[in-house]
């Protein structure tokens, strides 16, 4: 994939707020091209993984129900201007989106 991972993330007293957006098809395997008529085969993100200066802060196991080109939020204490946060998703087919931003 391309593509990257757009990500925001502003600190806000000791927490970090993140939001990211991951553009993906995201298809569950259970759709019809309504074409041909044959089934769309599944292709979604599997894992998401967050670091901040190379730790690992979130681990997310996905699977096909999450929707096309999602976007995630969430909190990071402990986070400070400056700090480099970066994410990898993989999909069920092994290919990879990243993406990196340093906190504001």
């Amino acid at each position: 994939m391309a593509d990257t991972i757009k990500i925001r993330a502003t600190v806000n007293g000791d927490l970090a707020e993140v939001k990211a957006r991951m553009p993906h098809i995201m298809e569950t395997g259970l759709r019809k091209d309504p074409a041909s008529g044959q089934v769309i085969p599944a292709h979604f993100i599997k894992q998401l993984i967050a670091t901040l200066n190379g730790k690992v802060v979130v681990d997310a196991q996905w699977g096909p129900s999450v929707s096309k080109d999602p976007v995630i939020g969430f909190r990071i204490k402990g986070a400070k201007v400056g700090d480099k946060l970066a994410l990898k998703a993989t999909d069920n087919r092994g290919e990879t989106l990243s993406g990196e931003t340093s906190v504001a």
